[in-house]
């Protein structure tokens, strides 16, 4: 796909200042980082990057500066669903008089996620043919006939006590977990949960122990309600990350700062290993190859739901920060951000999804690599998906034609050259593959995995984060009272 660039030459410099765990310093072309302890409440609040850029000196010749090549969002513009300052307090009365629906801590996610854009050109929660467009077809046509892909339906679903409670009402009020007041739903419709067709449709199966469906689908009421949503503010979290919550409107800014020409993003919720590095590094290499002057990396974890048995989301920051101080990615060039989205673990489904997603942050290049967004079979012993299917869907996905996928073969361990490559079918024995399950094996043994499988930093926090977690366990763990007759 070739691509139209535009470029323009800027002679400012940029000192950009984010909070993290520790403290970039810059010292000519050194970068040193302070860490400080990481298993608190809240162990990335204190910290501060500094990025700086050179200057490009303007000529006569070049008149004009470099602008980063950041494709259109969908539906042509982002979608920014929170009300300004001025209408708060009016809105807020207004609300007051509405029928109240109190939503779940994975529902304020997609709140989130549809008021800052990231599923631009949607306005709200799913109405009924919104929803059968997302369930059957993978995507919606606009009014112009235009195709945008929404793979995934965002819906919320409510009961029957609270379908009659809102009774004739076109508006509902939304509540958080907590009690406070966090929007508005207009020009409400609701429509039947047909749960099973949901799953079925969205996963490819019904079995039992899909982690989404039974934290969020099976519990959830027999309706949907969907309509036009507006957001009083910005969804905070207080949990020491939410610098790190950087909205496509303020990421397509920070790309247009670092005067980058292309930007390509990786989707993670796994601490990042040395494969994952070779993956995002010969990216970059590719896309110098291919004459782009400055491409930036989006590293851009997920954030939100994510199953049991997933590193939590505080401990991979930590983990991804190592990554960048131990320089096996480039702080200079690389953006680290959350995505903010729940997790379903649907494979080919989702896997659009985060593609998607990802244009309307303006990055023009997707990497995906083996079996993106997929798990084991719940009941069985084998991939709930082929490995392989993910890149497939995501080059002829409809309404992704303008995004570059980058698909990858496998990273393994190569025993010969002691270091994460690019596995080689015809010395198939030379290769190790670490799986997840198998890193926190080692990890929670305390073992160490082969020299240059993951950066020493990275691996000391998972293997704190899993002693954390038996220290727990032997605390918390009953005490055994015996008696002898």
């Amino acid at each position: 796909m070739s691509l139209t660039i535009r470029l323009q030459i800027t002679t400012t410099h940029l000192n950009l200042y984010l909070n993290t765990t520790t403290i970039y310093k810059r010292n000519h072309h050194n970068c040193r980082v302070v860490s400080k302890p990481i298993y608190h409440s809240n162990p990335l609040t204190q910290s501060l990057f500094l990025r700086r850029m050179s200057c490009v000196d303007c000529s006569a010749k070049n008149p004009l500066a470099v602008k980063s090549s950041l494709i259109d969002p969908d539906g042509g513009s982002l979608v920014d669903l929170v009300v300004s300052e001025s209408q708060r307090d009016l809105m807020t009365l207004e609300a007051e008089s509405m029928p109240k629906l109190k939503i779940t801590k994975i529902d304020l996610e997609w709140v989130h996620v549809l008021s800052e854009g990231w599923a631009s050109p949607l306005k709200g929660f799913m109405r009924e043919d919104e929803y059968l467009q997302s369930l059957h077809f993978n995507c919606l046509r606009m009014k112009d006939g235009s195709i945008v892909n929404m793979s995934l339906p965002i819906v919320l679903a409510i009961d029957d006590q609270a379908k009659e409670r809102i009774g004739a009402s076109i508006h509902v009020a939304l509540v958080a977990p907590d009690g406070d007041l966090v929007g508005v739903l207009r020009s409400i419709e609701i429509y039947k949960h047909n749960k099973e067709e949901r799953i079925a449709r969205t996963w490819g199966t019904t079995a039992p122990g899909l982690p989404y469906v039974e934290e969020v689908i099976t519990p959830a009421g027999n309706w949907l309600i969907g309509g036009d949503l507006e957001v009083l503010k910005h969804i905070k979290y207080n949990d020491g990350l939410d610098n790190y919550r950087i909205s496509p409107q303020q990421l397509r800014k920070e790309f247009d700062k670092r005067q980058a020409d292309a930007v390509f993003a990786f989707q993670l919720r796994n601490p990042v290993h040395n494969g994952h590095a070779l993956l995002m590094n010969d990216t970059r290499r590719r896309l110098l190859e291919m004459g782009y002057k400055n491409p930036i990396l989006l590293l851009h974890p997920l954030g939100g739901f994510t199953k049991a048995d997933d590193v939590p989301l505080d401990v991979r920051m930590v983990q991804h920060s190592k990554v960048l101080e131990d320089g096996i990615l480039d702080p200079e060039t690389t953006v680290v951000a959350i995505f903010p989205s729940p997790m379903h673990y649907a494979g080919p489904t989702e896997v659009q999804w985060h593609a998607k997603a990802r244009i309307n942050a303006g990055a023009n290049f997707y990497i995906v690599g083996r079996d993106p967004a997929g798990m084991d079979h719940p009941i069985e012993k084998r991939d709930l998906y082929d490995p392989d299917h993910g890149k497939k869907v995501l080059s002829m996905a409809p309404g992704l034609e303008k995004l570059n996928i980058l698909p990858f073969k496998v990273a393994a361990y190569d025993t010969v050259e002691k270091r994460m490559a690019f596995f080689e079918p015809s010395r198939a024995k030379d290769f190790l593959f670490i799986s997840g399950t198998k890193m926190r094996t080692y990890a929670r043994n305390g073992e160490n995995p082969p020299d240059g499988f993951m950066c020493p930093g990275g691996w000391e926090v998972l293997v704190k984060y899993y002693a954390s977690l038996q220290t727990e366990e032997t605390t918390q763990k009953p005490a055994v009272l015996s008696t002898q007759t």
